[in-house]
């Protein structure tokens, strides 16, 4: 016998207990994934001409867009606004998505379903 084997299975019960503390942290993922859509964060480029909401989940939800920013033989410029705003409004939602996961989870890495 191993030394401090007591027999049974009394290291099952710890076990059950991890269980149930993983069962609770995917509710409270779930919950907190519900609170991320519901979430907007705003980024702008070129002085608010080009300006793009996402929500906590990452998904663009719109893009505006003034109208004296628009030039037809500068499109370039557009286009590096666009992706200069939606860029930052990604790193805005992911940096929101990973606090409120870090919170749902208390850090605990390696979690499935983290986004």
């Amino acid at each position: 016998m191993p030394k401090g084997f007591r027999g049974g299975f009394g290291g099952l019960g710890n076990i059950g207990k991890l269980m149930k503390e993983a069962e609770k942290a995917m509710q409270r993922i779930d919950q907190v994934k519900d609170e991320l859509m519901a979430i907007t964060v705003e980024a702008s480029a070129g002085g608010g001409m080009v300006k793009v909401t996402a929500n906590g989940a990452g998904a663009i939800l719109s893009i505006k867009i003034a109208p004296e920013v628009v030039d037809p033989d500068d499109v370039e410029m557009l286009e590096d606004l666009v992706l200069a705003a939606v860029k930052d409004a990604l790193e805005q939602s992911a940096t929101v998505r990973e606090e409120k996961m870090a919170e749902a989870t208390g850090g605990l890495p390696g979690l499935p379903g983290l986004p």
